[in-house]
């Protein structure tokens, strides 16, 4: 296949999940887009078993690549996969999601109209009979609601639902792999694209997140994205040369009010008192982190 008519190249870190893997696959198979158009590109972070039967059976549907390294974690397999592609526009997303089918579609609209963007697409839990996935998703769709870009704040968008020109990316390097958990890598990556190219949200750029979890870990979660979050606070800060800035009360108290202006087949109550569980736990990742940082 000529390189050259590709659009799109899909990247698709993986780790030890070869059932949700073939989920996802099956679902980009599915996509309402041309298949010489995109390519989906799977890099494997050092699973036990490999997974060349999962990729195989799908490779007369779509093109799709297989490449393998050592664990170094999402960032990095992320990375990887970038390197690789062929496509003008790098899209992102992860094992455990099942994107719709205009999917591509959409980013391909929202990069018609801007196509030096990162575009960043709705997330939605597959899970609603799981309260603590339910809360983690709800969590996002707080965040960006609050960090949007068209209402003038810092924009955020996850890692596992956006896209972008594939010389953006490479003009800043991809992700940091110096955090020491998977968590704020693409929170430093949108702080690092916006200072110099545009964010869009295309809410129509859909994927179903198949993200089970229980009590521990969603604590262990979101204990990571506070220690996570310290990490990116101190890059930040080397970086504009500013002191590390703390949301205001405002953020929170709106933070736990937001599950009951949501519908949610779970009660309001459990999922307000989730999201203050969640800021326990990032509070304790922060502080541990810093700790930590301070003992070295």
């Amino acid at each position: 296949m000529n390189s050259q008519h590709l659009k799109f190249s899909i990247v698709i870190p993986t780790y030890n999940r070869p059932e949700r893997l073939e989920n996802c696959l099956t679902a980009i198979a599915q996509l309402d887009y041309l298949r010489d158009r995109f390519e989906a590109i799977v890099v494997d972070d050092g699973s036990k078993t490999p997974l060349d039967s999962v990729v195989t059976p799908l490779q007369d549907k779509i093109q799709i690549k297989l490449f393998r390294q050592a664990n170094a974690g999402p960032a990095a397999a992320r990375n990887r996969g970038a390197k690789e592609a062929q496509g003008e526009f790098l899209v992102f997303t992860d094992d455990d999601c099942q994107p719709l089918p205009n999917w591509l579609t959409q980013f391909a609209i929202s990069l018609a109209n801007a196509p030096a963007a990162m575009i960043g697409g709705r997330t939605i839990n597959a899970l609603a009979d799981n309260p603590f996935s339910t809360a983690s998703q709800k969590l996002i769709d707080y965040l960006y609601e609050y960090y949007n870009p068209a209402s003038g704040k810092k924009a955020f968008f996850a890692s596992n639902n956006i896209a972008m020109p594939k010389s953006g990316f490479d003009s800043l390097g991809g992700f940091d792999v110096s955090f020491p958990l998977a968590a704020a890598e693409d929170r430093d990556f949108c702080d690092r694209w916006e200072a110099k190219y545009p964010m869009v949200y295309n809410p129509q750029a859909q994927i179903n997140h198949y993200h089970h979890l229980s009590v521990k870990s969603f604590w262990r979660q979101h204990f990571g994205y506070g220690r996570g979050a310290f990490c990116f606070h101190q890059l930040r800060s080397q970086r504009t040369a500013k002191q590390i800035e703390v949301e205001p009360l405002s953020f929170y108290f709106d933070l736990l009010a937001y599950p009951f202006s949501q519908a949610t087949e779970q009660p309001k109550i459990l999922i307000s008192s989730l999201f203050f569980l969640s800021q326990v736990a990032n509070v304790a990742g922060f502080f541990w982190e810093s700790k930590l940082n301070n003992t070295k």
